[in-house]
């Protein structure tokens, strides 16, 4: 009897007790919790397990050959608020397969081969807060795929390819709080992108090939703290783009771009460090891509004397001018006065012949 005392308590100490019945536990799969966690992480498994508890909060199927997630194989799983599919060969993601997941707060979907998303991809998914969905190969987005998000607080696109963003790509995430679009393939910011992300807080558009931006783009982002612009493809910075943002504070990158480090870039930044709200973390890492003999220079290296030959040269011309100008008008007075003596001589000459008759 006392050795099995001692047997009972060595399973309740090691956590035995707590795993599901075999029946409800997938082979391969660990299930702890009173079947509220399946971890199934690294099983090989080719497709979803069918044996899966109704119970089942977190389902980790990170790390196997998962290549299709049909419509039906999560409808007996309604109380799961965690799935966790990154490091699969996911690359069809059937229409409203997470329809009946009314639970769901966190996806993962990372690391697949996702090409594209369908118009229901986002069915019943309204109280979902965190969608993975990096490290694939997506290459645009559809709102109408993302048409369900009215919970969604981040949204992590990192490491696609996506190209272009239409301006209704992220019009149902009124309350989204970062977007991460890092290393993608983006050239270019259109006013009106971002429009309905008034609870924006991060920004991160890090190693995209973004040269321009429309003036207003970040306009609408009133709650934003972050903005991420390094390593892309900006050599000029306009005042007024950065000028738009109306928060209480902001935080910007911008080192890693190909700088044309002449007068007017220097005159913007100047007076961007003047305004109080915006903070230029990584000025100090800004380098020159050119001119040619400013390359690799450190902007803030140069910034004190990059405009003295150009200010010297628009004062000289200035003086030139004004002095041409001033010789011009007095070589005119004096015309003019020469004209009027002539004309008085002239006047006075007539008026002596005409006394000697």
């Amino acid at each position: 009897m006392w050795l099995l005392w001692v047997a009972l308590l060595h399973m309740l100490s090691s956590g035995i007790c707590a795993r599901s019945p075999r029946g409800w536990c997938e082979p391969g799969c660990d299930c702890r919790g009173e079947l509220r966690f399946t971890v199934c992480s690294g099983a090989l498994f080719t497709e979803l397990p069918s044996r899966v508890s109704p119970t089942t909060e977190l389902l980790d199927l990170s790390h196997n050959r998962i290549s299709t997630i049909p419509k039906d194989a999560l409808s007996r799983n309604r109380k799961l608020r965690v799935l966790l599919l990154q490091h699969n060969n996911i690359s069809l993601v059937e229409d409203g397969c997470f329809s009946q997941l009314e639970f769901l707060q966190k996806l993962d979907l990372s690391w697949n081969h996702l090409r594209s998303l369908s118009e229901g991809f986002s069915l019943g998914l309204a109280f979902l807060r965190e969608l993975q969905l990096s490290h694939n190969l997506l290459s645009s987005l559809d709102s109408r795929s993302f048409m369900h998000l009215d919970g969604l607080q981040r949204l992590n696109l990192t490491g696609n390819f996506i190209h272009v963003l239409h301006r209704r790509s992220f019009a149902s995430m009124s309350s989204l709080r970062q977007l991460h679009l890092a290393g993608n393939l983006l050239t270019e910011l259109k006013s009106g992108t971002f429009s309905m992300l008034r609870s924006l807080e991060v920004l991160n558009l890090e190693r995209n090939h973004i040269s321009e931006t429309d003036v207003g783009v970040f306009k609408p982002l009133t709650s934003m703290t972050l903005l991420n612009l390094a390593h892309n493809h900006f050599t000029a910075a306009y005042f007024k783009t950065f000028l738009s943002i109306h928060t209480y504070s902001t935080h910007i990158l911008l080192e890693g771009n190909p700088w044309n480090c002449d007068c007017d870039l220097q005159r913007v930044f100047r007076k961007l460090r003047s305004i109080q709200r915006l903070f230029l973390d990584d000025y100090y890492n800004l380098t020159c891509h050119e001119p040619p003999e400013l390359r690799d220079y450190r902007l803030s290296q140069v910034d004190t004397e990059l405009c003295i030959a150009e200010t010297v040269t628009v004062l000289i011309l200035s003086i030139t001018v004004v002095i041409t100008v001033l010789a011009t008008m007095l070589m005119g007075e004096r015309k003019r006065k020469r004209k009027k003596r002539s004309k008085h001589w002239t006047q006075q000459g007539q008026m002596s012949d005409e006394s000697d008759y």
